[in-house]
Formats: structure tokens, C-alpha cells, sequence
């Protein structure tokens, strides 16, 4: 059983068809939509709504309808944002990352005990350390 978490950056990269996205991610993406174990932290539509407003990414069409057509695919699930997950993001053990967004998605992985599909390099990091289980999701 592959259960998997994309990094905000990923999911994006996933959707709009990226070639930064990896082959290796790519097929652990397959197979987790496959046996229904794909997540999305609930802070990437935040992450996203964000980049969207500052400039830094621009979508085809409006992202409300953006983030639900990709929640509607099959086999993605978003996982909530729980007091746990909540809590947990600000204990987490070792040196990690600053941004409170990143916190939550590697707490959210901790929780789930899933892979996190990450282009992050302090998430990577973070997963070197043996902290999280991370693929890196770029080539």
C-alpha cells in the first residue's frame, strides 16, 4: 500500500502537466490515486490562493474551480487541517522548516505515515534526517 502527499508545488506541477515533475513521482502518484491513498494537506488550497494573489502563479481559469476540479480527481483525497495535525506542526522534532504552511504539510505527513512528493529542499532535508519519508518530486 503507497500512501502518498503532494507538496503543494507538486500537485501543481502534477495538474498543469509540468515536465519538472519525475518520472519516480509520477509513478508513485499513479499508484497511490490507484489504491485511493493520494492526500493534499487542506493548507496547499490556502498555498495556492496565495501564490495566485502575489503573482507567483497564474492557473487557467478562476482557483476556486481550479483547486475543486483537482480535488474531483480520482483517487485524491484532501486531508483536514485537525487540532492533531495542528498541534503536532508545532512540536515537531529536529531542525525544520520555517514557513508554518510547510510545518502543517510535514506534520500532516507524519500523521498519515505517508511519502511526501516534495521539491522542497528543506523538506527534503527534513526527510534525510529521518523525520518524514520524502521522494524528491522534480527531476
Amino acid at each position: 500500500m503507497s500512501v502518498a502527499l503532494l507538496d503543494t508545488h507538486a500537485l501543481v506541477w502534477l495538474l498543469t502537466g509540468s515536465d519538472r515533475l519525475g518520472d519516480k513521482a509520477r509513478k508513485l502518484i499513479q499508484q497511490a490515486a490507484e489504491e485511493d491513498n493520494l492526500f493534499l494537506s487542506a493548507i496547499s488550497p490556502w498555498e495556492i490562493g496565495m501564490l495566485i494573489s502575489k503573482g507567483r502563479l497564474v492557473l487557467d481559469r478562476d482557483v476556486g474551480e481550479w483547486i475543486e476540479e483537482a480535488l474531483s480527481l480520482p483517487g485524491i483525497r484532501l486531508e483536514p487541517l485537525s487540532p492533531e495535525i495542528a498541534v503536532a506542526s508545532t512540536r515537531l522534532p529536529g531542525d525544520i522548516h520555517p514557513d508554518p504552511a510547510d510545518r502543517i504539510i510535514a506534520s500532516t505527513a507524519r500523521h498519515l505515515a505517508a511519502m511526501l512528493i516534495t521539491d522542497d529542499r528543506l523538506l527534503l532535508d527534513y526527510g534525510r534526517a529521518g523525520h518524514i519519508k520524502v521522494i524528491k518530486a522534480g527531476l
